[in-house]
């Protein structure tokens, strides 16, 4: 029997009318409630002044309506399917008289107690009921005293509940629930995974849409991601609330149900506000390509300082999406898009991590200070210093083992190498040069992570050498350059000498003719770490480079201008010294820029 429950004291015979049409309206399966029983609910409050309850099951049919206020509404005994790691099955939607759509210590009660699907809060707008807004509750797990924890979401326009898909928010509420339980947890698996990218207009970009699409998908798998589906969108320009068309959210709302997906990675970088709205449609979390790079360096950060340069990043992107509640801001469950080296969450208010920016920031430059004093040192001492640079995984520290006989972590995946790493080469002229291992670039390396590597970065700057690590044996080895060009245009390293390395020869056709074409670009070598060819040739062409930037003469000194040689010693490397009759006789290397300071005392080049 259909009836209404609660105070219905004094309540006219068409309110009640009103209240029992509730029971012949239909909310779609897909949706939180619909448009149509807000308003209606809005305009019963409005009328009476009293809070409005429904209860709905899954299949969007209303259960039960009652009427009364926080304190007296009464919540039914609703059958439901309450087991270990699940919800109810039932979900509830009342409204609040005055406005006010956040959900009061009652409503988060009954929905912790209940294990309520969710709970949803009306604010009523008196003046306009079709303008009222809402909020709703999920329960989100366990804290350490075993009470169910619940995560508080909106406030939302009506239009919104067009685009929220409720099956992918009851499911991602009930993985999070039973992750949390220590009598049934989850089984561990990699994060079920769908790809999506968007071509728009004429991009001027040397990589097509599905090459790009193809690398997140080599960046999501090393972030311990399972793809499942890759998606690519042509749009004449992206949908500013959604990025992507809202038929296609729907689309892949469905396609999240259906396998079972837990994120979705988008290969740009999303607004706040589009990864707020797309999180709220597909139901599941949502990350960019930004965040996903961000979440593979967290995992890669050994020391202090790539940690420190890491959670910078982290916080730098979090600190314009911290405003408003939503599901990226209760990851609870943990996953990709969630780790990082610090311990600032991303609930933290703005104030916390501007501080805490602030913090990093201060050590980073104490890091820096000492950095700079390393390569002081070395400059007096007339060290070169050669940096390796590339595209990630085109085999730097594979390079820099051989090298420099090293055991670094090397191994085939995007982002091997995070913190740099210097090691002493020696040179077949018997100098020694000083070897350093960078980061690798990738396109569109989000410029959180420049500007956070600013004092790692640095290292390349004031390399006399870049030795470019170029993995030929990829098919996009040429778009991978231009890329790595770019980012060194970016931090100002353009001006740099630059030779060239064509590394992973044996993995080209023995009767290739690019071998051939490539042994003919001017300041290159054609090798192989990995098989050690080629290593000899690479070793002879640095050196050549090297002495480009030094210059060995023999100098006589009269005793008259001791004070030379005492300068001598300051600014290059004194090899040797003999005192004769006619003055200091000094074999020196200095740099050749400098070489005319010293020309009057030059007895032999």
């Amino acid at each position: 029997m259909k009836e209404v429950l609660g105070n219905t004291d004094g309540l006219k015979n068409n309110i009640i009318e009103s209240l029992l049409q509730l029971y012949e309206l239909k909310v779609p399966p897909w949706q939180l409630v619909s448009e149509e029983i807000v308003i209606h609910m809005a305009k019963i409050t409005t009328a009476v002044n009293r809070e409005v309850n429904i209860f709905l099951d899954r299949k969007g049919n209303v259960l039960s309506v009652s009427i009364g206020d926080s304190n007296t509404v009464s919540l039914p005994n609703l059958p439901g399917r309450r087991g270990t790691g699940r919800l109810s099955g039932i979900r509830c939607i009342h409204t609040h008289p005055g406005g006010n759509p956040q959900l009061s210590g009652i409503d988060l009660s009954a929905l912790r107690s209940h294990k309520y699907d969710l709970m949803a809060a009306i604010g009523v707008d008196d003046e306009k009921p079709e303008e009222s807004v809402l909020s709703f509750a999920i329960i989100t797990g366990k804290d350490d005293y075993g009470q169910y924890t619940a995560e508080e979401y909106g406030v939302l326009q009506l239009e919104a509940l067009e685009t929220l898909f409720l099956p992918n928010i009851i499911s991602s509420a009930e993985k999070r629930l039973a992750a949390t339980d220590d009598n049934h947890k989850l089984e561990q698996r990699p994060e079920r995974t769908m790809l999506v990218s968007l071509e728009y207009g004429k991009q001027d970009r040397l990589w097509t849409s599905e090459d790009s699409l193809e690398e997140l998908r080599q960046l999501a798998e090393t972030a311990g991601a399972e793809v499942i589906a890759k998606f690519l969108q042509k749009r004449p320009k992206p949908d500013p609330g959604f990025f992507i068309g809202r038929g296609k959210v729907r689309d892949l709302a469905l396609f999240a149900q259906q396998e079972d997906v837990d994120l979705c990675v988008f290969d740009e970088e999303l607004s706040p506000a589009q990864q707020r709205n797309l999180e709220q449609a597909l139901g599941i979390k949502v990350l960019d390509r930004t965040a996903l790079i961000l979440d593979i360096f967290a995992q890669r950060a050994r020391t202090n300082e790539g940690k420190l340069q890491v959670e910078l990043a982290q916080l730098q992107y979090t600190l314009p999406r911290i405003m408003g509640q939503g599901m990226s801001l209760s990851r609870l469950g943990g996953g990709i898009g969630t780790r990082g080296p610090g311990e600032t969450k991303l609930e933290t208010d703005r104030r916390m991590i501007r501080d805490r920016i602030a913090y990093i920031k201060g050590c980073i430059d104490k890091v820096q200070n000492v950095r700079k004093l390393h390569r002081s040192h070395r400059n007096k001492n007339q060290v070169p210093s050669i940096s390796l640079v590339g595209y990630t995984n085109a085999g730097k520290s594979t390079l820099l083992n051989v090298l420099t006989h090293s055991d670094v972590y090397e191994k085939d995946q995007l982002f091997a190498t995070l913190d740099p790493t210097t090691r002493q080469l020696d040179l077949p002229d018997k100098r020694q040069a000083i070897l350093t291992d960078t980061v690798g670039f990738i396109q569109r390396l989000p410029h959180q992570l420049i500007a956070a590597f600013k004092s790692t970065l640095e290292e390349t700057l004031d390399a006399d050498l870049l030795v470019h690590v170029i993995d030929v044996s990829h098919a996009l080895y040429k778009e991978q350059s231009e890329a790595v060009y770019r980012v060194l245009e970016e931090i100002g390293a353009q001006d740099k000498p630059v030779l060239s390395v064509f590394n992973k020869i044996d993995k080209l056709p023995e009767d290739s003719c690019l071998l051939i074409q490539l042994k003919a670009i001017p300041d290159s070598v054609c090798i192989s770490a990995k098989k050690q060819i080629g290593l000899n040739e690479l070793l002879a062409t640095i050196t050549d480079h090297l002495k480009m930037k030094s210059v060995e003469v023999t100098m006589l000194i009269p005793y008259s201008d001791s004070g030379i040689a005492a300068k001598l010693f300051e600014s290059g490397t004194v090899l040797s010294q003999d005192y004769q009759a006619e003055g200091i006789k000094m074999v020196v290397r200095v740099q050749a820029n400098e070489i005319g300071r010293w020309e009057k005392f030059i007895v032999n080049r």
